[in-house]
């Protein structure tokens, strides 16, 4: 069974102009009831009362004034002060039965006002054309027919009204909609500084507007994106004199070393200090991260290509063309050469590809190597967690390659996953929003 929030719109401006126009339909609604169902009966009612009078007034003076002139005289003042057009039309009868009346408003209120204050068998018909209603009531000499204009009859303020109700409802609502609108482009505004920041972007002007609500959740992020960027900085100056510090005594022990000679034991340190030192260069890259770089209009499909071209082993590339992204071309660079390379250590087929998908662009990088169990592929991606036990596998052994390239796609607002390959190995799926 569908939930009724499944009806309601998606995005607050839809639900805004809800809220503020469902009352007034509702209102509209009832008030279109109460004049319609009430209003224009009882003033439809009245005038077909008075025509009803004034047609027992006419028939009232034919029967007080029985010669031919005096009744000439009758139609004519019948005509002249009560709007009638009367004709006698003599030894004529209406048919028997009478036809029914209509269920018509008009028609059915204007025969109980005839049978109330007429009193003879009549016959209504309010198609007699040019706008004329036609009441033909039987005499005992005759049938006297009777036009009257439909203007006497239907009350026009019933038009007039729905006219103004509809005509002020859809001005209202296009105010509504408009002031919705204004409320909620600050709301958007801020989303999309939250989104362009959480993909990389530091440079995000936002300049605080709208309602005070607003105005506060803007200054929040603002002051969130101080000190996230104050937090990174201070972390990659931290580790930067880490590594400074660190790297003085490998260089002294590097000197040291040199001195030796060519002996075995000042080989195996020295390969020892080459390890230290790359995993010193690991760990800061893993530190500082990709945020300095500015997002630019990179073609994917040249940046594919390049990695194709330099990697260890001849690769399978399946690219769409025209992938065009707002992305830091060096970073995602970085992080597929990693994938690429781990996937030409593991395998001796590997395939790189790009598609377009809905919102989405997909790369995947299969291998046909020994892959990664479905248990253990969430825990690869963690740092500093190495699953082979020789000590040699992704990034020289650190623990963080994969935990770098996620890092570097998360940045862009995307994904990094471990599947199943179709060669039989391994896959990594990357997911970037277009």
């Amino acid at each position: 069974m569908m939930r009724f929030k499944h009806f309601l719109p998606r995005a607050i401006f839809g639900r805004s102009l809800m809220i503020v126009l469902t009352p007034m339909i509702i209102l509209q609604v009832v008030m279109a009831f109460v004049f319609y169902e009430r209003h224009w009966e009882t003033v439809t009612r009245r005038l077909t009362n008075t025509v009803a009078g004034d047609v027992s007034t006419l028939i009232w003076m034919m029967n007080t004034y029985n010669a031919s002139d005096d009744r000439s005289l009758v139609f004519r003042i019948g005509r002249m002060h009560l709007d009638l057009e009367a004709y006698l039309h003599p030894d004529e009868t209406l048919p028997d039965p009478l036809p029914p009346v209509s269920n018509a408003r008009v028609e059915r209120l204007l025969a109980q006002a005839l049978q109330q204050r007429v009193g003879r068998p009549f016959i209504i018909d309010t198609q007699a054309g040019d706008r004329m209603v036609q009441i033909r009531v039987g005499l005992r000499d005759g049938v006297l027919d009777v036009l009257v204009h439909e203007e006497r009859l239907i009350s026009t303020t019933t038009n007039i009204f729905v006219f103004w109700m509809v005509g002020t409802s859809v001005v209202l609502a296009l105010i509504a909609a408009y002031f919705v609108r204004q409320q909620i482009r600050p709301i958007r505004r801020l989303a999309a500084a939250a989104d362009s920041f959480g993909k990389g972007s530091v440079d995000v002007e936002l300049k605080p507007s709208g309602a005070s609500e607003v105005r506060m959740a803007a200054q929040a992020f603002l002051l969130m994106r101080e000190r996230i960027l104050r937090q990174i900085e201070q972390r990659t100056q931290m580790l930067a004199g880490v590594s400074h510090d660190l790297r003085t005594p490998l260089t002294r022990m590097r000197l040291q070393l040199a001195m030796l000679g060519d002996q075995d034991e000042a080989q195996s340190m020295k390969a020892d200090i080459e390890e230290m030192e790359h995993m010193i260069d690991v760990y800061l890259a893993f530190a500082r991260g990709e945020g300095q770089e500015t997002p630019r209009r990179t073609d994917l499909s040249e940046l594919l290509g390049e990695i194709a071209e330099n990697a260890p082993q001849a690769i399978v590339l399946d690219v769409a063309p025209d992938l065009v992204l707002k992305l830091r071309a060096n970073a995602l660079k970085r992080c597929l050469t990693n994938l690429v390379d781990n996937a030409c250590r593991h395998g001796d087929t590997v395939a790189l590809a790009a598609r377009r998908s809905v919102g989405h662009v997909v790369i995947t990088v299969d291998d046909n190597g020994p892959g990664i169990p479905d248990e253990k592929r969430e825990e690869a991606l963690r740092a500093f967690v190495r699953l082979d036990p020789t000590g040699e596998g992704e990034s020289g052994g650190s623990g963080l390659g994969l935990t770098i390239a996620r890092d570097i796609v998360r940045s862009h607002g995307g994904d990094l996953r471990l599947e199943s390959s179709p060669l039989g190995g391994l896959r990594a799926t990357i997911t970037l929003p277009v």
